[in-house]
């Protein structure tokens, strides 16, 4: 029950399911997805904790550089939302628009692109 409660309130917010949406095909530094949502980097990192804490991603760090993606091995309560969420979600606009846009920042090099937000 915890556990279903845990993924059914970590999916319960716009911005987790365009982050989920994000890492769906490919793993993606936090720098990435602040610039993507257009949130404070904090703000990320909360909705990227959220996330974590119900099993719906992982996270490995690469030097300076945290990057999430979905879980290698998740479980069948996780396996099943998180395959409801890309199903439900794959033709909307908003992900297509995210998408676009994460292709462009994904290109980017994650020093530099820290660089650019710090300035701002």
């Amino acid at each position: 029950m915890k556990e279903t409660l845990a993924v059914a309130k970590a999916l319960a917010d716009e911005n987790r399911l365009r982050i989920i949406m994000m890492v769906k095909d490919k793993e993606v530094c936090v720098c990435q997805i602040v610039e993507v949502l257009g949130n404070a980097t904090s703000t990320v990192s909360k909705h990227l904790s959220i996330l974590k804490n119900a099993g719906l991603l992982e996270s490995y760090k690469q030097g300076r550089w945290i990057y999430y993606q979905l879980p290698v091995h998740p479980s069948p309560t996780v396996s099943k939302a998180l395959n409801w969420v890309m199903d439900s979600l794959e033709d909307s606009a908003a992900v297509e628009k995210d998408r676009e846009h994460s292709t462009i920042v994904c290109s980017q090099d994650p020093e530099t692109l820290t660089r650019l937000q710090r300035a701002r």
